[in-house]
């Protein structure tokens, strides 16, 4: 069986780079690289600036997943957590599929690195996964309507009229209360126990063998979740105020490059491309980092906007990529001084501490 995860995974993940590969050299075809570097040497110092949001994201991210912890844990040290955060969020955006490597990471570095238990790790995780869907949903929204105008020009060429405004802001509250509504199951205190209950009907005896070997670890993980009674969960409005700020550096990173690239667009035109484009990569997360998809659907919105040099596209795409190539680079070298390696999330899953 684990072969077959392993085999499954390795063709997933070829599969997504493939499709990625493909799309990249359609994008790209019809830019002149040569008055692409020339666009983009010409910002000079000020390009650093481009560099800024993203930071500010995982410092807001961290700032936010420390107040999700369960109140059993009194100190979380800010700097290791934020250790934790670079690394597992490179193995995330990096890896086909990668959530499903580096979410398991969080509460197993949290108790190497810091001490805490794995049922308040993987509690933490667990409502700080929730709470970031549920601030991506309102995230959406606010994009959708900020652009509505625009979003309906950008799906013409793709149906006969113009729907993609009302799919976003269908999309957003969707995804809200889909969020919201598993946030309250999760604190209902018996989430880990009916997940343990659902995971024993697996056919496989070796499976359940594990489970009935972890079931304490299922329990002690409902008891954390049991802490966040209703004074700490009303704290949890606040979490989902900065994890949409959190959410909103992505278009103001987007918008400082277009800026700085003498393109003129407005903030909220910049705002809805951004959430359309980040539900688009969500739907390709087998594809690493949404390679090719990000830039399909940047160029249709540039399109839209009546931006049609290949130029300013072609530096807009490249530095976007480029920037993520800096900070996964600072991430992974995070990982490596810290001793971390991929297979520790397997170990995890193993059951191993």
């Amino acid at each position: 069986m684990q072969m077959t995860k392993k085999s499954g995974g390795t063709l997933a993940g070829y599969i997504g780079l493939g499709l990625g590969f493909i799309l990249i050299v359609f994008q790209f075809r019809q830019i002149d690289f040569v008055g692409v570097i020339a666009r983009i040497s010409s910002i000079g110092f000020s390009s650093a600036f481009i560099l800024l949001p993203f930071f500010l994201l995982h410092l807001l991210e961290t700032f936010a997943w420390i107040r999700v912890f369960p109140p059993s844990i009194r100190v979380i040290p800010f700097f290791k957590l934020l250790k934790i955060q670079f690394i597992t969020e490179t193995i995330s955006m990096t890896l086909p599929a990668g959530v499903a490597v580096g979410e398991p990471l969080r509460p197993f570095l949290c108790n190497r690195f810091i001490g805490i238990p794995l049922p308040a790790g993987v509690a933490s995780v667990a409502v700080r996964k929730l709470m970031l869907g549920a601030a991506q949903g309102i995230y959406t929204i606010i994009g959708a309507l900020a652009g509505f105008s625009l979003l309906q020009r950008v799906s013409v060429p793709m149906f006969p009229v113009g729907v993609l405004g009302y799919l976003m802001v269908g999309t957003g509250m969707v995804v809200f209360l889909l969020f919201l509504f598993f946030l309250l199951l999760l604190l209902n205190g018996n989430a880990a126990q009916n997940v343990h209950k659902l995971l024993m009907f697996v056919p496989f005896e070796k499976v359940k063998k594990w489970l009935l070997a972890k079931e304490a670890g299922f329990l002690d993980t409902d008891e954390e979740l049991k802490s966040f009674d209703t004074p700490f969960a009303s704290r949890l409005i606040l979490v989902l105020l900065i994890y949409l700020l959190a959410w909103f550096m992505l278009a103001i990173e987007s918008y400082i490059i277009l800026r700085l690239l003498g393109v003129e667009i407005s903030f909220l035109q910049v705002l809805s491309m951004d959430t359309a484009v980040t539900i688009l990569r969500a739907l390709f997360f087998f594809i690493p980092s949404g390679l090719g998809v990000q830039e399909l659907g940047y160029r249709l919105f540039f399109q839209a906007l009546g931006i049609h040099n290949f130029e300013d596209y072609g530096a807009f795409v490249l530095l976007r990529r480029f920037k993520e190539l800096i900070w996964y680079s600072v991430g992974y070298g995070i990982m490596f001084f810290s001793g971390v390696h991929l297979h520790d999330a397997e170990g995890v899953s193993q059951g191993d501490s």
